[in-house]
C-alpha cells in the first residue's frame, strides 16, 4: 500500500491484516498493541462486535490510562455471541465506524486496530468502500491492523501485511467452554 522512501527517522505506518477461521487474531493485534506502548507509542484498540466488560483486553487497558484507548460498542453478558447476534449490530458498528474514522484521522495515535471489522463488512454492517476510504486516507504515520474472519479480497489486496490464521484443532471442539484469561 505504502511505497517510495522515507526521511531518516520518519515513521511510516502500515497495514495489517489478521483473518482466517483460527484463533489468534485478537492476540496478534494486542501483541503488537504491547509492543508499541513499549515504545512510547498511543494505542487504540476499537472493538466492533465485541462488548463483554470483562474481556481481559478491556481490563488491561485501564492500566496504561490514555497511552492506551480501548473502546467497545456493543454491550453482551457474555464473551460469546452467536451470528445473529453479530447481524444485529448495525448501530454499535456505525458508531464505532464513526469513532474509527475520528481518531484514525487525527493522528493522535500511532497505532490504531480496528478489531473484528472484517466480520462486520462480511456482514455487510459496514461497507467495504467506507473501509478502503479510511485506509486510502489516514495519516501517513499511522499504523493500523484490521482483525476478523472473512477479510474481503479487496481489503487484503490494499493491506502490506496478511496473516490468516487456520483453525487445525481447537479446545471448543471438545467442548472446552472459552477460559477466562486464556480464550477471552
Amino acid at each position: 500500500m505504502n511505497s517510495g522512501k522515507t526521511a531518516p527517522g520518519e515513521r511510516i505506518g502500515l497495514l495489517h491484516v489478521y483473518t482466517g477461521a483460527g484463533k489468534g487474531k485478537t492476540t496478534a493485534a494486542l501483541g503488537a498493541a504491547l509492543r508499541a506502548l513499549g515504545w512510547g507509542i498511543r494505542v487504540c484498540v476499537i472493538q466492533f462486535i465485541k462488548g463483554y466488560a470483562q474481556i481481559g483486553e478491556a481490563r488491561f487497558a485501564e492500566e496504561f490510562g490514555d497511552r492506551l484507548v480501548f473502546k467497545q460498542f456493543a454491550a453482551d453478558p457474555s464473551p460469546r455471541i452467536d451470528e445473529a447476534k453479530v447481524r444485529e449490530r448495525r448501530e454499535a458498528v456505525e458508531a464505532a465506524m464513526e469513532f474509527a474514522e475520528r481518531v484514525i484521522r487525527s493522528g493522535e495515535c500511532g497505532l490504531v486496530i480496528l478489531d473484528e471489522i472484517n466480520n462486520a463488512m462480511h456482514y455487510n454492517l459496514v461497507g467495504v468502500d467506507r473501509v478502503l476510504r479510511l485506509i486510502q486516507d489516514k495519516p501517513r504515520h499511522v499504523e493500523l491492523i484490521l482483525t476478523g474472519r472473512n477479510a474481503p479480497r479487496q481489503i487484503i489486496e490494499a493491506a502490506d501485511y496478511v496473516t490468516e490464521m487456520n483453525l487445525v484443532k481447537h479446545p471448543f471442539q471438545r467442548g472446552i467452554k472459552a477460559r477466562k484469561g486464556i480464550d477471552y
